[in-house]
């Protein structure tokens, strides 16, 4: 059975409060839509995601789809949002539908769904009712409600793709969710296990709770690069995949860009997975003149593939010349473009060492770099 997901983000959320809708604040290093994304990329069943943004929202669209993530405009109201989503998906046999405001989802409750799959149209997790209910004005209590069969609804909430998607153009008006749209079209729809955590966030103070969730289970890491490149014989530099024009190269055994040799020993490093050598040794003719993006590529996706998201790299070049900052804009993109992420997590920038030792004597140039990688 192939599984896709399919992470509604086109909503505004404003009582959540801020300058940004709240898909797009931060819990700890990593935006709320980030976590859940990372959710169901590191869930080993889940074959594709696809994520629904809000049209004043597509310019976050370029860095998901360097992750091989499918981004498609919202519509006017969830429903459309859903079935744009569901058409833009890759033929699958079920999708998983999930709110990018709980990014807390973990694996235990995205296995309770595509389980109960197996034989129901429909399944989604929620939560038995415990508390007392009542009913209200603004400021009394003015009866009781039995609680009884009654349960709290979270996401992902998964069905036949095709079902759901018969559902959904049948279906008219304002529906709370996809469960409602699924039983309107006399699906059933199975309840599985939720969890306490998986929260939604909705009003300002969600956002504590749900970052003290994820401390429990985050795993940050931090990785540090160095590296050093002299010059010799040449008409340009290699420098974070920007060929800068220079009265001299720099040598080594690949192209010699010493920026990301660096960037990539800072991821290596975050993973605890060695160096360039470890994984490229110099003793192999076949990296020998190699490009370098071939070497931070490879330590990128390394880290996804054990579940880590990248979420910031900072690039320092030392040297006297050439002059970094006129190329430093195209530096990063480059970057951020090799690795998967959006450009304004990149820094790439550039110092002397006002002269003294073999940079201040024009006779190679230094990088030091750090990567930092979030797992939750």
């Amino acid at each position: 059975m192939r599984v896709c997901a399919l992470i509604v983000a086109a909503g505004r959320g404003t009582r959540a409060g801020g300058l940004r809708p709240k898909q797009w604040q931060f819990l700890g290093e990593m935006r709320v839509i980030d976590h859940s994304v990372a959710g169901f990329e590191r869930h080993p069943k889940i074959s594709d995601i696809a994520i629904v943004l809000h049209a004043g929202d597509m310019a976050e669209a370029a860095a998901f789809e360097a992750r091989g993530i499918t981004v498609v405009r919202g519509g006017a109201e969830r429903s459309a949002s859903v079935q744009a989503g569901l058409a833009a998906l890759p033929d699958c046999d079920v999708v998983l539908i999930h709110d990018a405001a709980r990014p807390c989802v973990n694996a235990t409750v995205i296995d309770g769904v595509i389980e109960a799959l197996h034989s129901h149209e429909g399944a989604a997790p929620g939560l038995a009712v415990t508390d007392a209910l009542w009913t209200g004005n603004t400021d009394t209590v003015t009866g009781t409600q039995d609680r009884a069969g009654l349960f709290a609804a979270q996401t992902p909430q998964g069905f036949h793709r095709a079902a759901i998607i018969a559902a959904h153009v049948q279906y008219n008006g304002i529906a709370a969710d996809d469960v409602a749209v699924a039983r309107a079209a006399g699906m059933t729809v199975a309840i599985t296990a939720g969890d306490a955590d998986n929260i939604k966030i909705t009003t300002p103070q969600d956002f504590a709770r749900a970052a003290r969730i994820l401390e429990k289970t985050m795993d940050i890491r931090t990785g540090n690069g160095f590296d050093v490149h002299a010059f010799g014989a040449g008409d340009h530099v290699m420098l974070c995949g920007v060929k800068i024009p220079h009265d001299q190269g720099l040598v080594g055994h690949s192209d010699a860009d010493v920026g990301l040799h660096t960037l990539t020993d800072a991821i290596y490093g975050a993973l605890a997975a060695g160096d360039i050598g470890t994984h490229f040794p110099p003793s192999d003719p076949q990296w020998k003149g190699a490009q370098s993006h071939i070497f931070l590529r490879h330590a990128a996706e390394m880290a996804r593939a054990q579940g880590f998201t990248l979420t910031h790299v900072d690039c320092t070049l030392i040297c006297e010349h050439p002059k970094v900052g006129p190329h430093a804009q195209a530096m990063r993109d480059a970057v951020a473009e090799m690795i998967g992420i959006e450009v304004g997590r990149v820094s790439v920038k550039a110092t002397t060492s006002e002269r003294l030792g073999f940079t201040g004597r024009g006779e190679g140039i230094a990088c030091m770099a750090t990567a930092t990688l979030v797992k939750s």
